[in-house]
């Protein structure tokens, strides 16, 4: 290959680079996320215990917040911690939305036994058909999962609800370490959610 032929290839892979670094940055139109620092759920009121982002790979994906009765500070008291809660999202470029409830179900997977998830096939069946039902979330879309016991686990995209609450108690802590269980989706996602908020 000659010096020419050489800067040229250079060139054209540095435009390639360029462009897609420039598509990416198009999916990830700035956002502002907000997170009320009190919220109504199930009769209770409940507090923003934390919040934080979601970083794959290099990329933001989303911003998350967790509300709870009272602050909790590690996973244990999370688990252990009795009444309603809410994971609270806004999506900061675009997401699939099949891509994101596949990463969901490998999420509980990753930190729940087979055999304790497959009591659950119906509830997890329907996490994947609710975001698969739902082509793409775009930058400065929510989503909202809402546990209150006896009840269930409500799924809200865009403030609708998303069919009927489905799952347990046993149910919603799967869903809980997704982000808190020993294979965590971000470790500083999970940190950020137990720290506390942050203005």
């Amino acid at each position: 290959m000659t010096q020419l032929q050489a800067l040229a290839t250079h060139a054209r892979t540095a435009a390639l680079i360029a462009g897609t670094v420039l598509c990416l940055q198009a999916t990830a139109a700035p956002t502002t996320s907000k997170f009320d620092a009190t919220t109504q759920l199930g009769g209770s009121t409940l507090q923003l215990n934390g919040k934080g982002t979601r970083v794959r790979l290099v990329f933001k994906a989303y911003d998350m917040g967790l509300y709870t009765t009272k602050r909790v500070t590690t996973a244990a008291d999370l688990f252990a911690l009795a009444g309603p809660k809410r994971l609270q999202f806004t999506a900061l470029r675009e997401l699939p939305g099949t891509e994101l409830g596949r990463l969901f179900l490998r999420g509980i997977s990753d930190n729940t036994p087979s055999q304790q998830l497959t009591r659950h096939t119906l509830a997890t069946t329907r996490l994947i058909e609710i975001f698969s039902g739902k082509p793409k979330l775009m930058p400065g879309d929510t989503f909202t999962m809402d546990f209150v016991p006896g009840k269930g686990t409500q799924f809200y995209i865009q403030g609708q609800a998303q069919g009927e609450p489905v799952g347990d108690d046993e149910f919603f802590t799967f869903v809980l370490r997704i982000w808190f269980g020993s294979s965590p989706a971000d470790t500083n996602l999970r940190d950020a959610l137990l720290e506390g908020p942050t203005s």
